[in-house]
């Protein structure tokens, strides 16, 4: 009933929207769309030969099967394409670090939508690649936003890494392949000790960063990932314009392709702020 109910509001929510015209250009990272939406803004990078992926993943490919006039008078274009799981702007699933976590299809819609808040520690990441997110971080947040995060909130990291993707070097800190590379990686993520803290007493449903991981990138044994997935929290990685949201009082659309028995997949993600 709670997926029925969800998906209700989601449908009220975009009615609004006019599909009537379609543009091969870029979307704008904010759109205004009908008064009863307010703003959308876009979160994901778009999947192209530039995607930024995990050193050791398959990178994105495009195969043209078909682009042109066919010999019956219409244009038609169609595609194939290949990549990992992993990659972009995409989720993971608790499976990927919990033996009995959901898989990406078992993700319910509740974690997905809903409410969300944006912790901004760009000051500091920007000034160190290896910068840990502190459960201070998290608490000087509440103490400036006076409020408590709530229950059920999508929590948000904007680090600023994203002003350089998609450079390689400056973005993963290197832009070498395989796993000699994996030591040569250096971007900021969630410290261990705030993931607990966030599971122990913050009752969050999903977060998300704008970093190739939530773990930062001389991790080497992705600790947030696997207290924060063993909970059924699901992350999102490689998140962009987070400088274009407040702090608070905003709500997320995070859907990902429905790959059964996934351990992630590509993740269009929304945020819509108040009109």
């Amino acid at each position: 009933m709670k997926t029925i109910v969800v998906l209700a509001i989601l449908t009220a929510t975009l009615s609004g929207c006019d599909h009537s015209t379609q543009s091969t250009k870029e979307v704008p990272a904010v759109a205004q769309k009908e008064p009863s939406v307010g703003l959308i803004v876009d979160l994901t990078h778009s999947f192209s030969e530039e995607t930024i992926y995990w050193v050791t993943a398959k990178e994105f490919e495009l195969d043209v099967v078909a682009k042109g006039e066919t010999d019956k008078g219409f244009f038609y274009s169609a595609n194939n394409f290949s990549t990992a799981e992993h990659g972009g702007t995409h989720i993971d699933a608790p499976i990927h670090f919990a033996k009995n976590g959901q898989t990406v299809d078992e993700i319910p819609l509740e974690n997905l939508i809903g409410l969300a808040v944006k912790v901004d520690v760009s000051e500091k990441a920007l000034l160190d690649p290896d910068y840990l997110i502190s459960v201070e971080d998290f608490t000087n947040w509440e103490k400036r936003e006076q409020i408590q995060i709530p229950n059920g909130s999508i929590v948000l990291l904007e680090t600023g890494f994203s002003k350089f993707y998609p450079d390689k070097i400056k973005y993963l800190g290197t832009d070498e392949r395989g796993e000699e590379a994996i030591k040569h990686l250096h971007f900021p993520g969630l410290s261990p000790d705030a993931a607990k803290w966030l599971v122990e007493n913050r009752k969050i449903s999903a977060i998300g960063i704008d970093t190739p991981s939530i773990d930062y990138g001389q991790s080497e044994y992705f600790e947030s990932h696997v207290t924060l997935l063993s909970e059924n929290i699901p992350a999102f990685e490689n998140l962009t314009n987070l400088n274009l949201l407040p702090n608070k009082e905003f709500k997320i659309i995070a859907l990902p392709m429905k790959i059964k028995a996934g351990s992630g997949g590509p993740l269009r993600i929304v945020a819509i702020l108040d009109k």
